[in-house]
């Protein structure tokens, strides 16, 4: 109880825990630890506003090397299923997504060993050209970018920034745990190249966000392990600026198992919102727990709502198939009692 105590007091005061002092966090009754982190949000983001972004996930393939066992979406190359997006298909949908006000693309593929570096720049280009926004290519496929074509991890990501390239997304990330990695995505960049690749990115000017898919074979020590690698590049950088945990689907993946809770959901959500005291923002999943759960979500440290999500195909690839409009994102964080705003990709309110 005493140690109960000093855990709370020492969260009340705001001050930064060590990961044995993290690890005490699971052990707090729900709603203390959700207001604990309630607290946390306010210090960094003291108003009542809730960000949200409109936009949609590109993939340019599903043609995928890696393997991922969680991973319901991709192909093997030379499946009859695989594709790689042309620029005729791009162009159909930035222009759908300029007619729905979108600001920016979230645009990420598969470890396609078949396309040549030019098609990425030309990607990023053609939506560029088009006045939108590119949160593109997660530290993974940067990776990939890299060892296929020979090039430096620094190269990659200046012939990519100047065809446009504005921010990168977090994913790929799944838990920064090799024990896990080994398990889930062998085939795909480890926990030290995935950070390598943030810290480069950050150092070359870009913004982008981190993510963690939990509640597959990871223990609750490896989450805060995960958390504290985040914690641990960003007091060297300052280059993320939201964190984004969700949790593993597992309907048609090799992986399989059972879904987890939204109770832990919640649970690690918290914890995540009082180790990253340094992460200005923290987004909800409603693609994985569904706009009622995504509201709760909202007092347990969350400040944003995520992406309208115009079209996304990884997740619904399970079987999972939430989805919100603009109208509706603002009228839940409005019924949660908040301010809903637009804002694009690096967070600028729109």
């Amino acid at each position: 109880m005493a140690e109960t105590a000093s855990l709370e007091a020492r969260l009340a005061a705001g001050e930064r825990l060590n990961q044995e002092e993290a690890q005490g966090l699971w052990d707090l009754d729900l709603l203390t630890l959700g207001h604990g982190a309630d607290r946390a949000r306010r210090r960094l983001n003291p108003t009542d506003r809730v960000t949200f972004v409109i936009d949609r996930n590109i993939n340019y393939t599903n043609i995928c090397t890696s393997g991922c066992r969680f991973c319901a979406y991709f192909r093997e190359p030379g499946s009859p299923e695989g594709f790689v997006l042309e620029p005729e298909a791009l162009e159909q949908k930035l222009t759908e997504l300029k007619d729905h006000g979108g600001t920016g693309v979230l645009l990420q593929g598969g470890l396609n060993p078949d396309l040549p570096f030019a098609y990425y720049e030309d990607l990023v280009r053609q939506i560029r050209g088009s006045g939108l926004g590119v949160h593109g290519f997660s530290p993974p496929e940067i990776a990939f970018m890299f060892r296929r074509f020979g090039l430096s991890l620094q190269e990659v990501l200046a012939r990519l920034i100047e065809a446009g390239l504005t921010s990168i997304p977090g994913g790929g990330a799944e838990v920064l745990a090799d024990r896990v990695r080994r398990q889930i995505s062998p085939r795909k960049c480890n926990s030290r190249e995935w950070l390598e690749v943030m810290a480069a990115a950050h150092e070359s000017g870009l913004k982008t966000s981190a993510t963690m898919m939990f509640g597959h074979l990871e223990t609750r020590a490896e989450r805060l392990e995960h958390l504290f690698k985040i914690r641990d590049l960003q007091d060297r950088t300052g280059g993320f600026l939201s964190f984004i945990p969700w949790t593993f689907q597992p309907g048609a993946t090799a992986l399989g198992g059972e879904p987890l809770g939204a109770v832990e959901y919640l649970r690690t959500l918290a914890v995540s919102r009082l180790v990253l005291d340094n992460v200005p923002h923290l987004q909800v999943s409603w693609v994985t727990q569904g706009p009622k759960i995504a509201q709760v979500a909202l007092k347990f440290g969350a400040d944003d709502f995520g992406s309208t999500m115009l079209e996304e195909n990884v997740v619904a690839a399970t079987g999972v198939g939430f989805r919100l409009s603009r109208e509706e994102i603002k009228t839940l964080v409005r019924q949660a009692g908040y301010e809903p705003r637009v804002r694009d990709h690096r967070y600028n309110l729109l």
